[in-house]
């Protein structure tokens, strides 16, 4: 079965370039995710990491 699924890849013309985009995208993706931790706003990451524990919340769903 491998083999089959090998020799047919082979015969798809331009199916290397795939690969590379999927590389790519990955690589951007967390050079872009990255950078914005390290330029994110202290206040911001702050007010965030209280919403679990904000028992305040006025957009709480009833139990």
């Amino acid at each position: 079965m491998l083999k089959f699924v090998k020799n047919h890849m082979e015969s798809i013309t331009g199916i290397e370039v795939y690969p590379m985009i999927s590389l790519l995208i990955f690589f951007i993706f967390f050079v872009a995710l990255f950078w914005w931790v390290f330029t994110a706003k202290k206040e911001h990451i702050e007010e965030v990491s209280q919403i679990p524990l904000d028992t305040n919340n006025e957009n709480e769903l009833p139990l």
